[in-house]
């Protein structure tokens, strides 16, 4: 039984109220009803929701009143340029043999019969995508490092569940300016600037600049600010706790949970503990630090 900490965090807001907020079960019994199951022979991709945790059937793990879900996903790999070159093989065989050249008609029937024939075979690769839920406070927080792999998650939980009506957490000062603010000087309560920033013109060429380990408290940075450059990555440290990258789009990423919450946990006995204890201590700082981020982002913006 093993927990993988979250490395990213798309976020969204649950519909308020939610009937499934306080039973585990139901949610469990509506996600049952697109379990996963592998891609049948001629099958490109299957998806699905999969125990998130060894050990169990269960499709919602429960720690605390902090509930983890997880997508699988399947995909057969059947690149494009192996699917042409057998179809173009056989056009040129049918060239030679019957004096004329396939036409895009055939053609497509080639390439149809040839995907057909070697899907079966196509080398099958899979992946999960997480998602911890907070019903008590109403978060969905998917790790995924764009919105489009997070798309994946959300359209699942649309087509299994009843009613989801979920919404992509907006604030009411951009993050471009509320970056641009702390970077000229003005620090939000409870975080600190760390050294990686990236910085783009407004200007048609987009001209960038990025700053790795590299101090942003001199005047370099605020020169950059002043010739209309905006911030469109600023690597941020919370408390001396956790530290993560916030985009332009508000989407956090490269999180990290420093060794002072990580090792709180490692006490546990067992495997299943150990689990058990990483996600109970992982959502407990996400349910301090997102609250605390939204604040210096001036506040949730009422939808």
């Amino acid at each position: 039984m093993n927990f993988t900490w979250f490395r990213n965090l798309q976020l969204y807001r649950l519909p308020e109220p939610w009937s499934i907020a306080l039973c585990v079960d139901q949610l469990d019994a509506q996600l049952a009803r697109r379990r996963f199951m592998p891609c049948g022979s001629q099958d490109p991709e299957a998806r699905g929701w999969t125990p998130p945790v060894g050990g169990t059937d269960a499709l919602v793990h429960n720690v605390g009143g902090q509930w983890l879900i997880a997508l699988c996903v399947e995909r057969r790999l059947l690149p494009a340029t192996v699917v042409r070159d057998e179809a173009e093989a056989r056009a040129a065989m049918i060239e030679h043999e019957q004096g004329f050249k396939p036409g895009r008609r055939l053609m497509k029937e080639l390439r149809d019969e040839v995907t057909r024939e070697l899907m079966p075979r196509a080398f099958q690769k899979r992946h999960k995508v997480f998602a911890w839920i907070d019903p008590k406070d109403g978060w969905l927080a998917i790790d995924a490092p764009s919105p489009t792999r997070a798309e994946d998650v959300l359209e699942a939980l649309r087509q299994s569940l009843d009613s989801f009506p979920v919404k992509l957490l907006r604030t009411e000062l951009s993050p471009i300016s509320a970056m641009s603010d702390w970077l000229a000087g003005d620090e939000p309560a409870g975080f600190t600037i760390d050294m990686d920033c990236e910085l783009k013109a407004t200007t048609e060429d987009r001209a960038s600049v990025r700053y790795q380990h590299h101090s942003l408290d001199g005047d370099e940075i605020k020169s950059h600010l002043a010739q209309g450059k905006l911030p469109a990555r600023l690597a941020l440290t919370w408390n001396d706790r956790v530290s993560f990258v916030l985009t332009e789009r508000g989407e956090i990423k490269r999180l990290q949970f420093l060794d002072v919450v990580q090792e709180a946990a490692t006490d546990s006995k067992d495997a299943a503990e150990l689990a058990d204890a990483h996600f109970s201590l992982m959502a407990g700082e996400l349910r301090q630090l997102v609250p605390a981020l939204i604040e210096a982002l001036g506040g949730e913006l009422s939808q």
